[in-house]
């Protein structure tokens, strides 16, 4: 029993929930799977692995997704359970939105730079410059 005369019953009897809440050890291994992720790309593009610019891209991509998801897990604590799939839902919607905003990006900048900068694109390299 507590002081004001109520027993508790650990901590979900304090929060009157069953909402997953994150223990030090899952913030930790978040914080260094997220580490890992940073460090990752960063020794890519510094370490220059590879010569190719779109492999070097597709991977930092990768870990990105991939930290999204660590992101999601251990610090958002999203899981198929929490609030009767709401938070499932409303991740599909939040990836829906963010694919048409990148999507929509790629496609207006490319169409920019094909139709306003022909200049650009000349045979000898030198960029006009």
């Amino acid at each position: 029993m507590s002081a004001s005369g109520h027993q508790t019953q650990g901590h979900e009897a304090q929060h009157g929930d069953d909402a997953p809440h994150g223990s030090r050890r899952g913030y930790v291994i978040g914080f260094l799977l997220s580490a890992v992720l940073t460090a990752i790309p960063f020794a890519l593009v510094m370490g220059g692995a590879f010569t190719d610019t779109r492999i070097t891209a597709g991977l930092i991509t990768v870990a990105a997704a991939i930290q999204i998801v660590v992101h999601m897990i251990y610090f958002l604590h999203m899981n198929t359970k929490s609030e009767a799939g709401w938070t499932v839902m409303a991740l599909i919607f939040t990836a829906i939105i963010v694919v048409i905003v990148i999507a929509g990006s790629l496609w207006v900048m490319y169409n920019m730079n094909a139709n306003m900068m022909p200049h650009m694109m000349t045979e000898t390299g030198s960029g006009g410059m």
